[in-house]
């Protein structure tokens, strides 16, 4: 992860009373001295294909519109700067909200993404909220998805690393995310830990003669390779021994465990955008944890990872922005 110079934070609501997102992301700018956009994408309630008799009134209402949001992010943006945050306001409209904010972070070369996490269900079972899912599937950029309003304050940062790349997982994205954890612990002066979850020795179906003597040297094995390639991948980081986890469990049990057991304020995980049957019968652990973790998730990609959001801005292209 580079270092954090421009944060983009999408705010979805900007006359919300509370707004955790802006106000984690304005704690990280001042530990980092970084810049801030506050950024509003909204879907044009007439579109350009009315009557041309219309035109005039169809700009005035995207103009009443547009000072509208701007003036609610004004708001926020003098509460920020009156810390000393570096601070401008865009208001773009543009749909999806998801496609739009990676649109727009990839305008202005933002290094994180922070937004807050959509707690309404999903219609279908095992989804995730779809602004989450698509953003946590085709943002470049880490992302902070924000999940608590409890301020930052010296937090426990838990990066989820796997050093024995299971399903083909590329090798650097263990190094993204241990960059990414020592990166965000340093501007928070947090403390770092870390886990790592080996598949543990199932006896089972076919196998169910195997006896649990067997069964017990087996699991031995997979713990001390497990045990070596952790200690390897972690042998030049400043993380103490005692903030290690090595859990024989399946990835989404064993991170919630340790995330829970040390009372985590933001678990680091990387993150695979995979299609089809794929990603039906692989899964993916950041999509699995995003409802399960009790707190915030920082995610982050592969450095070769290409997202697959257009480039071309949806609805009529009209901008406003300050600072």
């Amino acid at each position: 992860m580079r270092p954090i110079r421009r944060i983009l934070v999408a705010v979805k609501h900007p006359g919300a009373a509370v707004l955790p997102a802006v106000a984690k992301a304005a704690r990280i700018a001042r530990g980092c001295g970084a810049h801030i956009e506050l950024f509003h994408a909204i879907k044009a309630s007439v579109w350009a294909n009315t009557p041309a008799a219309y035109d005039e009134a169809v700009s005035n209402l995207h103009e009443t519109q547009r000072r509208h949001f701007l003036q609610r992010l004004g708001r926020i943006a003098a509460r920020l700067r009156l810390h000393g945050i570096n601070v401008s306001t865009a208001v773009e409209y543009d749909y999806p909200a998801y496609d739009a904010i990676v649109r727009r972070a990839r305008l202005i070369d933002a290094d994180l993404i922070v937004s807050e996490r959509h707690h309404r269900q999903s219609t279908t079972p095992g989804l995730l909220k779809l602004t989450d899912w698509e953003l946590l599937r085709n943002s470049p950029v880490p992302l902070l998805l924000v999940k608590r309003s409890t301020p930052y304050r010296h937090p426990n940062v838990l990066v989820a690393v796997d050093p024995g790349h299971a399903h083909s997982k590329p090798a650097q994205l263990d190094g993204e995310v241990l960059g990414a954890g020592a990166q965000i612990t340093a501007t928070l002066k947090g403390k770092l830990h870390a886990v790592h979850a080996y598949a543990p020795v199932v006896v089972g179906g076919a196998a169910s003669s195997v006896s649990a003597s067997v069964a017990t040297r087996l699991d031995g094995i997979a713990a001390s390779q497990a045990r070596v390639a952790f200690n390897r991948l972690l042998e030049n980081s400043p993380i103490a021994q005692t903030r290690r986890y090595l859990v024989g469990d399946f990835p989404t049990a064993a991170i919630n465990g340790v995330a829970r057991r040390i009372h985590a304020d933001i678990v680091v995980l990387g993150a695979l955008s995979r299609s089809g049957l794929k990603r039906l019968f692989i899964g993916n652990t950041a999509e699995r944890l995003l409802d399960r973790l009790p707190c915030d998730l920082l995610i982050v990609k592969a450095p070769q990872f290409k997202s697959r959001v257009p480039n071309a801005c949806n609805g009529p292209r009209l901008l406003a922005r300050t600072g």
